[in-house]
């Protein structure tokens, strides 16, 4: 905490209460409420870049970049129901992506790269899940776990299957591609890193990078897709930034590919984790659904 408070002290913020949550301390002062945490060279870096395309839609920095902790003004998030927060969240970093876009110079090694990765991703997930239902199949009786997944092992195979044919799909659109178009991707989109008031700000920069877009709206897939009906949210991402083909299957490819379980050693746990499992999957059936019907009629 003295650290801390040697950082308020040098821009005259005088503490009186303190609020630890996660790796931020929220510092109530004479000044107003601010929040703090270890600093970043990268994230400073990275607001610079913002500023520079005029994208302010953070909360204010009172610190500079040599200073151990990052100070932030606090922002009020005021109560706005959840599905419509989500679609500020997607405009705002549709924003984001319009702002920062560039086109980056690459080669074919680039696009193997990625193809390689996630083929071999694929195979792991295949190898993985056979070896699963091969140890479930010995035993005389599956738990209820083991009985879930295989229940819906086929599902699972349905989902790699896909990944694989648009891998191959994709593989041939970006062949003879030269340029990348590229964004600031936020990296680490939820909506506990949004804030809504009479503006909108992102907080949470320390994953940002220079990337595709589509990483972006997978990381919030993850993040969201159980609770809210991504087709709209692709939409309304998509009314501002639109992607182009191969963005788009490359996108579905992430997001289609089953999770590597990781289990634990209690029974109902282990439910959780595959029903979760199994819903996203019937959740990206749902949304890849109406795409995938269009390029196969297009082929």
């Amino acid at each position: 905490m003295r650290q801390v408070n040697n950082v308020l002290k040098k821009y005259a913020l005088k503490p009186h209460r303190y609020q630890k949550e996660g790796s931020v301390t929220f510092v109530d002062t004479e000044q107003g409420r601010f929040a703090c945490k270890k600093n970043q060279n990268k994230t400073n870096s990275i607001y610079k870049y913002l500023d520079s395309r005029s994208f302010g839609y953070y909360p204010k920095i009172v610190s500079d970049e040599n200073d151990e902790f990052e100070i932030t003004q606090y922002e009020e998030d005021f109560e706005v129901p959840s599905e419509q927060k989500i679609l500020d969240l997607v405009d705002l970093v549709s924003l984001l992506h319009n702002k920062t876009t560039h086109f980056k110079e690459v080669d074919e090694a680039d696009y193997k790269r990625i193809f390689e990765d996630i083929s071999n991703n694929i195979e792991y997930l295949y190898s993985d899940y056979n070896d699963r239902m091969s140890l479930i199949e010995s035993h005389i009786y599956m738990s209820p776990s083991e009985y879930l997944l295989a229940r819906n092992i086929s599902k699972i195979y349905a989902a790699l299957s896909y990944a694989k044919k648009e891998l191959d799909h994709w593989y041939e659109l970006v062949g003879n591609s030269r340029k990348q178009r590229q964004v600031v991707i936020h990296n680490n989109l939820d909506l506990t890193h949004f804030i809504r008031n009479k503006n909108a700000y992102l907080t949470s920069w320390r994953k940002a990078r220079i990337d595709m877009p589509i990483f972006d709206l997978y990381k919030l897939y993850l993040n969201h897709s159980l609770e809210f009906d991504f087709s709209e949210i692709l939409k309304r991402y998509e009314k501002n930034y639109p992607l182009n083909e191969h963005e788009r299957i490359l996108l579905f490819i992430l997001i289609a590919l089953p999770d590597k379980l990781e289990l634990t050693e209690t029974e109902y746990e282990n439910c959780k984790i595959i029903g979760t499992l199994i819903d996203r999957l019937y959740k990206t059936e749902i949304l890849l659904s109406p795409y995938y019907s269009k390029q196969e009629n297009n082929r």
